[in-house]
Order: structure tokens, then C-alpha cells, then sequence
């Protein structure tokens, strides 16, 4: 007999494409719900990345990447202008 988990209880990976629509309009997008959201993804990143006994460098690497990203998004304007411009 198989177990029929509720589309609200499953996680994003076990959604079916025909199930998205309706597990995303179930989620929480209150402040709260959002906040929560964070700050359940920061202590998931910390406890497998940073709080380990044999550390490595991964978890630094991809908080600096992140951030490389996220500053290239936000100069991006600036950059595209700088790329046009003639040098003549």
C-alpha cells in the first residue's frame, strides 16, 4: 500500500511539473512565512557547510561566489554602458 503524501507536505524535488502550480500557491508569502524561509536555509547551509568537524574551503567558496554574482547583477547597467562606449 503506498503512502499518499499531500502536495503541501512535499518538498520541492518530489513536486510533479503537473503539481507545481498549486505547491507554489500553498506556500507561505507572508513576511513571516519568507523570514522563516531564510532562516530555515541559512541554519541548513550552516549546519552542513560551516558547523563540520573536517571543514573545508566549499562553504567560504560559495558565500564568495554568491557574492560575486550578486554585486556583477547589481553593476551590470554601469558594466553594459562602459562595454559600448568608443575609446577613440
Amino acid at each position: 500500500m503506498a503512502l499518499v503524501i499531500p502536495v503541501k507536505e512535499k518538498k520541492l524535488m518530489d513536486v510533479k511539473l503537473g503539481e507545481l502550480p498549486s505547491w507554489i500557491l500553498m506556500r507561505d508569502f507572508t513576511p513571516n512565512g519568507i523570514l522563516g524561509t531564510f532562516q530555515r536555509g541559512y541554519h541548513r547551509y550552516y549546519s552542513e557547510y560551516i558547523n563540520v568537524k573536517k571543514g573545508s574551503i566549499s562553504g567560504i567558496s560559495m558565500v564568495l561566489a554568491a557574492y560575486v554574482l550578486f554585486s556583477y547583477c547589481l553593476s551590470y547597467k554601469e558594466l553594459k554602458h562602459e562595454r559600448l562606449r568608443k575609446y577613440h
